[in-house]
């Protein structure tokens, strides 16, 4: 509530100062501060739009953390490198907008890439903005591991989970749990590879996984599995209630898992399009750096659309 009030009252206080601003300049035949009144009127117009932005954001798992996987799809190490760039990009988003990141779990390509990873996303509202990434997203590109230089196309699978806090009730039988501890294959030294300190819990019933092997204590990679178990049977709860409501609203569309969301091309020219809301850019490199926000924005803002409509 602190961060609502708190940043309307600095964009009230801003527009006292616009207006104190454009009394000075036109009293006193002042161009520098009416130049400096239009300016600030623009961070206000900003700041002003990302509050009507989040306040869109009114599902009650919208504020929470959140818990990002990456899987490549089908292609070996094209589509690990692939997954392995999104990692980069989601990661520089993250920074970007002053989030904590921290990976769960984490397992290298052979070559190059990732085979898969888990992080958690630490900031306000983080589950908000990921989930309008959940789909999969596919690149065309030159492949740098072809020696004849042809142009190949990669896919890559983005889902997010929002992360539950401990005073939420998620009912799990501990008879229903397999816990099973491994060696780690991922970086963390020879301490992580000679101990089994990597635990995996099997949620049987459902056959959900929960797994971590990114920290070198047994204890906190247990606590980190249950935790995106936990997370993973919450989304599976949710969507299932969804289902529910689908079939009684045939009209509401819905990106379900699987579905391809966004494209990315390299080569024969460079373009990213969201297939949602046909939003594109040509600044690949500056996408591909973690500036993603009017893509998340567009879609969240057309889903908003199509609720009201």
């Amino acid at each position: 509530m602190k961060s609502w009030t708190e940043n309307w009252e600095e964009l009230k206080k801003s527009l006292e100062d616009v207006e104190t601003l454009i009394e000075m300049g036109e009293e006193e035949h002042d161009q520098a501060s009416l130049d400096e009144a239009e300016q600030l009127v623009g961070t206000i117009e900003k700041k002003l739009e990302d509050l009507e932005f989040r306040n869109m954001l009114g599902d009650p798992d919208d504020p929470r953390d959140a818990l990002l996987t990456i899987h490549p799809g089908a292609g070996g190490t094209e589509s690990m490198d692939w997954a392995g760039m999104l990692l980069r990009m989601y990661q520089r988003w993250i920074e970007n907008r002053g989030f904590k990141g921290k990976e769960i779990d984490y397992q290298p390509g052979e070559l190059a890439g990732i085979k898969s990873v888990t992080i958690e996303v630490q900031g306000d509202f983080a589950y908000g903005y990921l989930k309008a990434e959940i789909g999969v997203h596919r690149l065309v590109r030159l492949s740098p591991f072809d020696a004849n230089q042809r142009r190949h196309t990669s896919f890559a699978s983005i889902f997010v989970y929002p992360v539950i806090d401990d005073d939420i009730e998620i009912e799990i039988n501990p008879s229903d749990l397999r816990v099973d501890t491994f060696r780690a294959s991922g970086a963390g030294g020879q301490h992580v590879n000679k101990t089994d300190s990597a635990v995996r819990i099997t949620h049987e019933p459902s056959g959900i996984v929960g797994s971590s092997q990114a920290e070198r204590s047994q204890h906190r990679n247990r606590e980190n599995a249950m935790k995106m178990l936990k997370a993973k049977l919450y989304q599976k709860k949710k969507e299932e209630e969804e289902k529910r409501i689908n079939e009684l609203e045939d009209s509401k569309a819905e990106i379900a898992w699987g579905s391809q969301i966004r494209s990315y091309v390299f080569h024969p020219y460079k373009m990213i399009k969201d297939l949602r809301t046909s939003i594109e850019t040509s600044n690949v490199q500056s996408f591909m750096d973690g500036d993603i926000d009017d893509f998340i924005r567009g879609y969240l803002m057309a889903k908003n659309q199509l609720k009201l409509k």
